[in-house]
């Protein structure tokens, strides 16, 4: 009862300044509520956005689906906001994420994270193994010079690469002279053995494929392979030998064999050096083409020797002094994605100051808690720097499925159709600017490398400061319309009336093919029948029938005229073949029908004007989006309204819950996680549907402010 009380009473005091009347807005001037275990909580969530292949069960990403199911290797993360899987920058992420795992177990578990945590790394590490063929090993699949050509969801991505014919599916890059890559790979998956030790079965697996890969590169040390594919125009490699290091240290960690060990010596000397000199190199961070930094971290734990662990303090020391350093504290290592080098530095420091006799640690302790709190909102800007986290989040980030665009066009939609939780995006430019501009790829890129080690920084974050997860996540998404009709008058006269019908598919949770789709056209023939008639007797022409243009498999189907109630009839357009539709470009996002109703006997007196579907349509030179077209799906109505105002059935997941006050999240109880829940809305971190608002008017004064909260609070406390 104490800590539920502490909790309830924490809650209520974070919106006790707010307004009954108006939610308030927290100033950028003012210092932000940090929760590093929510940052984590949406971190891990940002890599199952990236998931390809079959989606495992437990993907909780309502907008995801299966995709590219045909690759040589299904499974992996799509490395961007693109769809290639760049085995590089995969592997140094999972690495890094294991490590966050090794390294931090107890801030994942005590904020409750930890199967998200292990389902995650597991994931991937599944990929990469699989990869291994024995003697040689993939490293890539998809190719980036004709995965940039499209913008769109993933899901669709065959679809659209074949729209013009001759598309044979993903190529996928294997061979031997690829150290780098492979090098990362292996410390992967030893890195994945060491932390998985306990929390999965498969850790044995992981070993093995680790040792096999490490010898592969180990044997060939050259990356003459890779730097002759397609990775090189995107993950060109500058050197190998830190990949090598990097993977024997996690090596000999997983083992303890010496032979890992007396490796990573050996490779000392290939290291990096600092510009005219042979010092060893300190003046860079932690990234996908340079492990060094890293990799001397865990030979200086491995060796305990005093020279290495002077070494990773000069570094630090950089860190603090050497690097520009924005207003707020960020380390300003390069523009393009800023915060994933300050983060992960900021990882390094705190596993440093950890694992290593730095003595006093105070500065380094300062400077990886100013990074973390940097990328969630603590600087200048009042902004947060990940997607879905915090008052001043970005939205727009530079991502195809989260966009979501049906035909091919980076400005359209003009805003993200989906929250991209948890994505660190680049960060600010060097005067410390940031706009959320999804055009904008060097400040609002994301990237699995980008959360890499922002991941592991909050697991440690978590470990020592706290925080809460959200209870409610992911909370629903607001869906648009995926399914109507956009139509246009041509020509109406006095002997009949033709049409521009065209059938749109913007589906989005997820974006997909769906067959068995169709709409009607009602119209009034009362006009045709008092002028001895029958509504049959109307001549019904098609002009145009755009799906037949793809092949007879695609045709649009059309019913005979038929009585739908009095002197209301229709005509109906079905397309049995969802691929006819497919919003993969301007042209493919609609398929339109030609239609023509003209008098019987080619006589005149047809009236458009009391046509049940024209209603919207005969005021505008326009083409109109209309509710009085209707789609349905197997013949059920998923939109608009039909002539005697039938409705879809409302499809709301939360449409079965009965009112209950104080029942916020909708989960058919009253516990913590509604005061939560509602607190946020509070101040603007979260959004409620109507059913949620209905139940958060605890005191039944038809508005929701600051009094539900404290009237719900008292209602846990008894």
């Amino acid at each position: 009862m104490k800590k539920l009380t502490a909790l309830l009473s924490s809650a209520v005091l974070a919106v006790s300044a707010i307004s009954a009347a108006v939610p308030q807005t927290v100033s950028a001037a003012s210092e932000p509520y940090i929760n590093y275990a929510e940052a984590l909580q949406k971190s891990l969530f940002f890599y199952e956005c990236q998931q390809a292949g079959p989606l495992p069960d437990w993907n909780r990403v309502e907008w995801r689906a299966d995709s590219t199911m045909d690759d040589f290797i299904t499974g992996g993360w799509y490395d961007a906001g693109d769809h290639v899987k760049f085995n590089l920058p995969m592997a140094y992420s999972a690495s890094m994420i294991a490590w966050g795992l090794y390294q931090y177990p107890e801030g994942i578990e005590k904020c409750g994270e930890m199967e998200n945590y292990v389902n995650n790394l597991t994931f991937v590490l599944d990929y990469l193994a699989a990869c291994d063929l024995g003697d040689e090993v993939v490293f890539q699949v998809g190719n980036g010079q004709k995965d940039h050509t499209w913008w769109g969801p993933v899901e669709l991505y065959d679809y659209a690469m074949n729209e013009n014919g001759g598309y044979d599916g993903r190529p996928y890059y294997a061979g031997t002279k690829c150290s780098a890559a492979f090098g990362e790979m292996a410390a992967a998956l030893a890195a994945g053995y060491c932390a998985l030790q306990g929390r999965s079965d498969k850790t044995d697996y992981y070993l093995e494929h680790a040792e096999n890969i490490f010898k592969i590169a180990d044997t060939a040390k050259s990356d003459d392979e890779y730097q002759d594919s397609d990775a090189s125009g995107f993950y060109r490699s500058s050197h190998f030998y830190d990949e090598l290091f990097w993977a024997a240290n996690w090596l000999y960690k997983a083992t303890g064999e010496q032979e890992y060990l007396d490796k990573a010596t050996g490779y000392i000397p290939n290291l990096g050096k600092e510009l005219g000199s042979d010092e060893l190199k300190y003046s860079w961070t932690m990234c996908w083409d340079d492990c060094m930094q890293g990799g001397m971290l865990l030979y200086a734990q491995n060796t305990q020797n005093s020279t290495y662990i002077a070494r990773v303090k000069k570094h630090l020391d950089y860190s603090l002094t050497g690097v520009k350093h924005l207003d707020g504290g960020l380390a300003y290592y390069d523009s393009w994605g800023c915060l994933r080098y300050a983060a992960t530095d900021g990882f390094l420091a705190a596993v440093a100051c950890d694992t290593l006799d730095l003595g006093d640690t105070s500065k380094y302790e300062d400077f990886y808690k100013t990074q973390a709190d940097y990328c969630l909102g603590d600087n200048p800007l009042g902004q947060s720097f990940v997607v879905g986290y915090g008052e001043n989040a970005p939205r727009n980030a530079h991502h195809r499925t989260a966009h979501c665009s049906w035909n091919n066009e980076l400005s359209n939609p003009t805003e993200n159709r989906h929250i991209l939780y948890g994505a660190l995006v680049g960060g600010p430019d060097s005067t410390g600017n940031y706009e959320d501009d999804r055009q904008n790829f060097i400040n609002n890129e994301v990237a699995c490398d980008y959360n890499a080690g922002f991941t592991g920084l909050m697991a440690k974050m978590t470990e020592e400061y706290g925080g809460t997860t959200d209870p409610a996540f992911p909370e629903p998404e607001q869906r648009d319309d995926e399914f109507f009709v956009e139509a246009q008058i041509k020509q109406s006269e006095a002997s009949g009336v033709s049409l521009s019908l065209k059938f749109t598919n913007h589906t989005a949770w997820p974006a997909r093919v769906v067959n068995n789709m169709s709409y009607c056209y009602y119209f009034d023939a009362s006009e045709v029948i008092d002028a001895g008639y029958k509504a049959t007797d109307i001549v019904v022409r098609i002009d145009r029938d755009q799906a037949a243009m793809y092949g007879d498999e695609y045709r649009a189907v059309y019913s005979d005229i038929t009585h739908y109630k009095d002197n209301i009839y229709y005509i109906e357009v079905s397309y049995p073949n969802g691929e006819a539709v497919l919003p993969i470009s301007e042209g493919r996002q609609q398929c339109e029908t030609m239609l023509a109703l003209v008098f019987p006997d080619y006589k005149t007196g047809w009236d458009a004007t009391n046509d049940y579907s024209n209603q919207d349509l005969l005021d505008s030179e326009d083409p109109v989006i209309t509710d009085k077209i209707t789609v349905y799906n197997n013949g059920v109505l998923v939109y608009g309204v039909e002539p005697d105002g039938t409705v879809p059935e409302n499809t709301d997941p939360t449409d079965d819950v009965k009112p209950l006050k104080g029942d916020v999240n909708l989960d058919g109880k009253v516990t913590v996680a509604d005061l939560t829940a509602l607190n946020k809305y509070l101040v603007n971190l979260g959004k409620i549907n109507s059913k949620a608002a209905d139940n958060a008017d605890y005191n039944s004064d038809k508005a929701v402010n600051v009094f539900d909260s404290t009237a719900l609070r008292n209602k846990l406390l008894g």
